[in-house]
């Protein structure tokens, strides 16, 4: 079964220099019926104006990624890390016992846009932790590529969860095809462009649950990126 959820229908909020979106509930936005899916329990779809961001600000246990799509977000934490995320990069924070950071616009000039995802891991209270790393683009055209997975697998990085997380960069035409084993459940979200999923047609902003299903095929329509979550 296949449940589509068009961008539309997502929370919303613009703040003058946050424009952000909710995939699921979220600070103000609460909608009982989409308070996650399995694990996943967060994807924001921000961008922030020039030389704004989040001021420092605490988490606990979860896993965080962030994807950016366009521009530069600059991040500082409680750790001593201090780095730059561009496209192509995935930064995972495990927030664990308490972690503090925060994230700018890396520019005064040009907006960032980018993905926050957060998992909820199977274990609580471990050290928190931080890892970036940068994937080729070769290593998405036309394929999925793994972005985090449990072991790390595949030069990924690694979370505290069993869920799989994978993006795409299709063009027109391109397909490509997931296997899920039994019991587990997968989310797609389209993050530019658009796609067809087992032929319902997407666009830059949807997301799809898929339940009960044995293979995920996501055919390019246009140019677009996307993100496939494998979960349990």
């Amino acid at each position: 079964m296949i449940q589509v959820r068009k961008s539309c229908e997502r929370g919303h909020a613009h703040h003058g220099w946050l424009d952000t979106y909710h995939t699921f509930s979220f600070a103000d936005y609460y909608d009982p019926a989409h308070m996650g899916f399995g694990p996943l329990r967060v994807i924001n779809e921000d961008r922030v104006e020039p030389g704004r961001g989040f001021g420092t600000h605490g988490h606990r246990d979860m896993e965080i990624l962030t994807v950016v799509l366009d521009g530069a977000l600059q991040h500082r934490d409680s750790l001593g890390n201090g780095s730059v995320i561009r496209p192509g990069d995935v930064q995972r924070m495990s927030a664990g016992t308490g972690v503090m950071h925060s994230e700018f616009n890396g520019s005064d000039k040009e907006p960032v846009h980018f993905l926050q995802i957060w998992i909820e891991p199977n274990v609580r209270g471990v050290p928190p932790s931080y890892e970036q790393k940068q994937f080729a683009a070769e290593e998405q055209r036309g394929r999925l590529r793994l972005l985090s997975s449990p072991d790390g697998r595949d030069d990924s990085v690694a979370i505290h969860q069993d869920a799989r997380v994978y993006t795409a960069h299709l063009a027109a035409e391109d397909v490509v095809s997931h296997r899920l084993e039994p019991a587990r459940r997968a989310y797609v979200h389209v993050a530019r462009g658009a796609v067809a999923l087992n032929g319902q047609p997407l666009e830059a902003g949807d997301g799809a649950r898929i339940f009960d299903e044995t293979t995920v095929n996501l055919s390019g329509l246009q140019e677009s990126q996307v993100l496939l979550f494998d979960l349990p």
